[in-house]
C-alpha cells in the first residue's frame, strides 16, 4: 500500500485522531431523515381516511345534483329557509352552551383548584373526564328519568304544586337542550381550563401583594389578562363541540327542534323533497366552514396562552 494510500485510509477511519467522524454512510443518513416522517405516517394516514377522504367527498357531492352534474342549487337552497333556521339555532345552541357552561367551569375549577383538599381535585378531575364524553341516548335517557313530563323530579315537584311546564320549561325544546347540553360542556370546561389555573404562579400574586395591590387590581392587571385566551380558547372548544353535536339533540327531541346535523341526518335518511337529496352535504360543508374558523380562532389563542403555561 501507498503512503498516500494508507494516509487516506487512516484519516477516514472512524476513532482514530485526525479521522473525519462526520462521515456517516448515505443510507443512514437518509434513514434519520425519513425516522419522523415514518413515525407520523400512520396518524396521518388514519387522518386522510377517516377525515380527508369525508370532507373531499361531502365538498365534492354539495355542488351535484341527484344525476351527478355540477350544480350550485345545494348551496343556495341552504342559505333559505328551513336550512337556514338550522344554522342560526345551530349557532345560538352553541353560543349559549359555550359563554355559560365557560364562566361556570372556570368558577368550578377555580374553586377545586385552590382547595386544600387532594381528595377532592382527583375526584373532580376523574368526574369531568366522564361526564365530559358521557351525552347521547343515555344521557338523553337520565334528564327524561329526572325532569321529563313523567321523570322522578318532576313527579315530587307536582306534590308541592309545582309544575315545570307552567313555570316555561319544556325538556323537549330548544332551551332543554341546552340544558343537557350544559351537563357535558361544564366538566369539558373544567378539563381545559385547569392546567390554566395552574399556570397561575403564586409569586404573582405574593409580588403584587408586595407592592400594595388589592386582590381585586391582582385579578384585574394580572389573573384575568393571564387567564383570558385559555378562557376564550375553551369557549370556542366549547362552540365546536356544541354546534356539531348530533345524537343528544336528536334522541331528546326526535328531530322537531330544527339543527343543521338534525337536518343533515333527515336528509341522508331520505327526508327530503325531490332534488334536494344532496342539500345535506351542502349543509355539511357549510359546517365544516363554521367549525374551521372555529379551530382557527382557537389556535390563535392557544399561541397565546401557550407562553404563560411554559
Amino acid at each position: 500500500m501507498t503512503d498516500a494510500a494508507l494516509s487516506s485510509t487512516l484519516t477516514s477511519a472512524p476513532g482514530i485522531p485526525g479521522a473525519d467522524v462526520n462521515v456517516v454512510p448515505t443510507w443512514r443518513r437518509l434513514g434519520r431523515r425519513l425516522r419522523p416522517g415514518l413515525a407520523v405516517a400512520p396518524f396521518l394516514l388514519y387522518s386522510f381516511l377517516g377525515l380527508g377522504l369525508p370532507i373531499l367527498a361531502v365538498v365534492d357531492f354539495a355542488f351535484r345534483d341527484p344525476a351527478g352534474h355540477l350544480t350550485s342549487a345545494n348551496v343556495r337552497l341552504m342559505a333559505h329557509n328551513p336550512y337556514l333556521l338550522g344554522f342560526k339555532n345551530s349557532i345560538i345552541l352553541a353560543a349559549i352552551t359555550s359563554v355559560v357552561p365557560g364562566v361556570l367551569g372556570v368558577i368550578l375549577a377555580y374553586t377545586i383548584h385552590t382547595s386544600r383538599s387532594g381528595l377532592l381535585r382527583r375526584l373532580v378531575a376523574t368526574a369531568s373526564g366522564v361526564l365530559a364524553n358521557f351525552g347521547g341516548i343515555n344521557l338523553t335517557f337520565m334528564f327524561i328519568a329526572t325532569i321529563g313530563s313523567t321523570g322522578l323530579l318532576s313527579v315530587w315537584l307536582t306534590y308541592l304544586h309545582i309544575n315545570l311546564t307552567s313555570l316555561g320549561f319544556n325538556l323537549y325544546s330548544f332551551y332543554g337542550v341546552v340544558v343537557v347540553y350544559m351537563y357535558f360542556q361544564i366538566p369539558l370546561m373544567v378539563l381545559v381550563i385547569t392546567p390554566a389555573l395552574a399556570g397561575l404562579r403564586a409569586s404573582w400574586r405574593e409580588a403584587a401583594s408586595n407592592m400594595g395591590a388589592s386582590p381585586w387590581r391582582y385579578w384585574r392587571h394580572v389573573g384575568i389578562p393571564v387567564l383570558m385566551p385559555s378562557v376564550l380558547g375553551g369557549m370556542l372548544l366549547l362552540f365546536g363541540s356544541a354546534f356539531a353535536a348530533y345524537a343528544t339533540a336528536e334522541t331528546l327531541t326526535a328531530g322537531t327542534v330544527t339543527l343543521a346535523p338534525i337536518q343533515i341526518g333527515n336528509l341522508l335518511a331520505g327526508n327530503a323533497i325531490s332534488g334536494q337529496v344532496n342539500v345535506g352535504y351542502a349543509i355539511g360543508l357549510g359546517m365544516f366552514v363554521v367549525l374551521a374558523i372555529t379551530m382557527v380562532l382557537y389556535g390563535l389563542v392557544r399561541k397565546r396562552a401557550s407562553k404563560w403555561l411554559r
